[in-house]
């Protein structure tokens, strides 16, 4: 394998560039006249100026807003009048950390730019603030990462990113033309939190493709301004905005303080969608989510959709592991009293197994779980205050407050060190009474719950948000480091906190609560763009899937990824049979053929446009090992537009191999080789609406 290439290097002259080299990916800023701007990209590994006396790099004066960041101080822009103080690296074998350090004559601040390079075609940005004056700093405007992109006659470009944005609608990943004006994709602050900050833009012209994630929970948004005929002429200019939104200030940066602000991810290739998706999860794999391995454990629970009762509560225990689930859940319901289930909301906050459930306390069940072979885990919403709970009526000023000054009904304000350190002792506790294998976290809330603002010690106004996530991100990976046996499980009422920065504390996490067909399929395909899909966790059963499609079906969507189970019985009813042999045989598959490789996996999206898989009436997805062995595609059917013969194109394996083909759903076998594969893919019968199809590689001995 071919070591990690990445490098950093500083060309002086009339003007300082700084080259950025990572695999294939060039991305170069230029220091000039006391500005900081972005000079352009290469995605074949040229640096911008390889021809030494004739350089390609952007011209600044030909975009609006070139600069490489944008801020905002005490209501005054501050892009231009830096001093440069140097440019620092740190290298280790696996990455290289850069630090340009600017200071400003416009006010007293000095702004370090990170920039981490791993040897994929993808870096990752962060800015260092620090206030270097006597007095408190508004910081009103916050753009991490931006500047021209590309310059070219007759340019046009796509644009594709998650067109939903509320609950149940995760992952609905469109491609539509970007138009000739200013296009802004906004999530988590004008738009609704169930949108992961992601975007690809595409260059159709010469097969350039950039992609970018927000490593933040809160408000962010790309922006995008493409001028197709710049100064009447027939040239193209490109500009791009990665950036934190909210109200101003977003920050009040104290004296002597200094704030490091969230992550941009950026990439840039000569390829695929596909390709660009691989280079992203090869991206996170190697330096994003490295403090959590993937367990890919089989997950099972039960909360108050159940009377949650003792004897309920073993009777799933049983179910579960006569299904095969390796970890059980309890989830919402445990701190009420008996029949008060559904009223998990309220009682939120007691963080204590209500003593009339389980009156002999949560370890019976704890022993239960493990006397059945299973890891035993619990539900905690610990970011939420239930009105009924004692600390709820103890501590009003705890909770967020609006923009007119009044408390938010239940939510947590991490912003307040009591607040935080309170919920910090509460998860240390549970974790450690309770004695969990695995911690399920949860966050139910409206996005605009964050759109308030704080009162800082000295009277001013600040924006909450950006303080909060950061306090909240932090407790999780403290805990996590704490208590390192501990599997972390991420859910905010489904997919509303998937970014980079929340799932670095994290094992796996949820991606929406929405499990019915179609619409689930859709959702696992954009988030598999999104996350590698062993950090992806579907559900096989409850939460309304089991009123549309085939069992089968359902337990397809989730083989690729991390799979979760709900009930297939009530307790006390036996399980059916010819449900529990479908489920063993795809668990079986899952285990013993997926499973291993899956955390180092390629996977492709023949489909990826949600709108024109619905068209078209199916969808498709394939996995495929590192080393091109082993692959799996799934075949899913949306709706009667399926024609009854589908084709699905293969990727992935290698061409001069040969592979035995099993058709799960006949159990057929064929041997190929992967040169007919790739030149003419698989051809599936599928003759109903939300029916499926599993589709195996192995690659046989010639």
């Amino acid at each position: 394998m071919t070591k990690p290439f990445f490098d950093v290097c500083v060309q002086s002259g009339d003007a300082t560039t700084v080259c950025y080299r990572s695999g294939l990916l060039v991305y170069e800023e230029t220091f000039d006249g006391g500005m900081l701007t972005a000079s352009g990209y290469n995605t074949a590994g040229y640096p911008l100026n390889v021809l030494t006396n004739c350089p390609t790099r952007l011209d600044p004066s030909h975009v609006a807003r070139p600069f490489a960041f944008e801020l905002e101080v005490n209501g005054a822009a501050v892009m231009y009048r830096w001093t440069l103080e140097g440019v620092e690296t740190q290298r280790s074998d696996d990455r290289l950390h850069a630090v340009m350090t600017l200071h400003s004559a416009l006010c007293p601040l000095t702004v370090r730019v990170h920039t981490v390079l791993d040897g994929t075609a993808m870096f990752e940005r962060w800015l260092e603030l620090e206030n270097r004056g006597d007095e408190p700093m508004n910081i009103g405007h916050l753009c991490i990462l931006g500047g021209g992109v590309r310059e070219m006659p007759n340019g046009t470009y796509s644009l594709g990113y998650f067109e939903g944005d509320d609950w149940g609608e995760e992952g609905q990943f469109v491609w539509r033309a970007l138009s000739p004006e200013q296009t802004v994709i906004r999530t988590r602050f004008e738009r609704g939190r169930y949108r992961h900050p992601l975007v690809f833009w595409r260059n159709e012209q010469t097969g350039e493709l950039w992609f970018s994630q927000i490593a933040y929970a809160g408000g962010a948004a790309f922006s995008f301004d493409y001028d197709d005929a710049w100064e009447g002429t027939q040239t193209t200019v490109l500009s791009f905005k990665a950036e934190i939104t909210g109200h101003a200030p977003l920050l009040v940066l104290q004296p002597s303080e200094c704030v490091t602000t969230p992550s941009v991810h950026m990439g840039a290739i000569h390829g695929s969608l596909d390709e660009a998706v691989n280079v992203m999860h090869a991206h996170a794999r190697r330096s994003v989510l490295t403090d959590t391995a993937p367990t890919l454990l089989v997950g099972a629970g039960m909360g108050a959709e159940h009377d949650m009762s003792v004897a309920t509560t073993k009777a799933l225990i049983d179910q579960f592991a006569a299904m095969g689930a390796e970890v059980f859940i309890v989830d919402a319901g445990w701190q009420n009293p008996p029949g008060k289930e559904m009223e998990w909301g309220p009682y939120n906050g007691f963080n204590r197994p209500d003593p009339e459930r389980y009156p002999n306390g949560i370890g019976e069940i704890r022993d239960y779980c493990h006397q059945k072979g299973m890891k035993f885990a619990m539900w905690v919403e610990i970011e939420r205050l239930g009105e009924y709970s004692p600390v709820y009526q103890a501590h009003p000023e705890w909770r967020t407050q609006t923009l007119m000054g009044e408390r938010t009904k239940a939510y947590l304000d991490f912003t307040n060190p009591e607040a935080a350190a309170w919920a910090e002792a509460e998860l240390a506790r549970l974790i450690e009474e309770c004695q969990m294998d695995m911690l399920r976290i949860d966050n139910n809330h409206h996005h605009t719950v964050y759109h308030t603002m704080r009162t800082t010690e000295d009277g001013r106004s600040e924006y909450t948000a950006l303080r909060h996530f950061e306090a909240v991100c932090a407790m999780y990976r403290r805990l996590k480091a704490r208590f390192p046996h501990v599997i972390f499980e991420n859910c905010a009422g489904g997919g509303g906190r998937t970014d980079y920065a929340f799932m670095k504390a994290f094992h796996h996490t949820w991606v929406s609560d929405w499990q019915k067909l179609p619409r689930s399929v859709a959702i696992t395909s954009g988030m598999t763009m999104a996350l590698p899909p062993e950090r992806v966790d579907r559900l096989v059963a409850g939460m309304g899937c089991h009123t549309l499609g085939a069992f089968q079906t359902h337990l397809r969507a989730a083989m690729f990824g991390h799979i979760s189970l709900n009930v297939i019985a009530p307790a006390g009813m036996e399980p059916n049979p010819e449900q529990m042999a479908i489920l063993h045989h795809g668990l079986t598959i899952y285990k013993e053929f997926l499973r291993p490789w899956l955390p180092s996996s390629r996977i492709y999206h023949p489909i990826p446009d949600h709108r024109q898989a619905t068209r078209c009436g199916y969808t498709a997805w394939e996995v495929v090992s590192e080393d091109g062995s082993r692959g799996a595609i799934g075949l899913f059917t949306l709706n009667g537009n399926a024609p009854s013969r589908i084709t699905v194109p293969v990727s992935g394996l290698k061409r001069a191999a040969t592979y035995r083909i099993t058709f799960d759903n006949t159990g057929d076998t064929v041997v190929c080789t992967g040169e007919s594969l790739l030149s003419n893919g698989v051809t599936v019968p599928l003759s109903t609406a939300l029916s499926s199809e599993l589709v195996l590689f192995e690659q046989v001995e010639d």
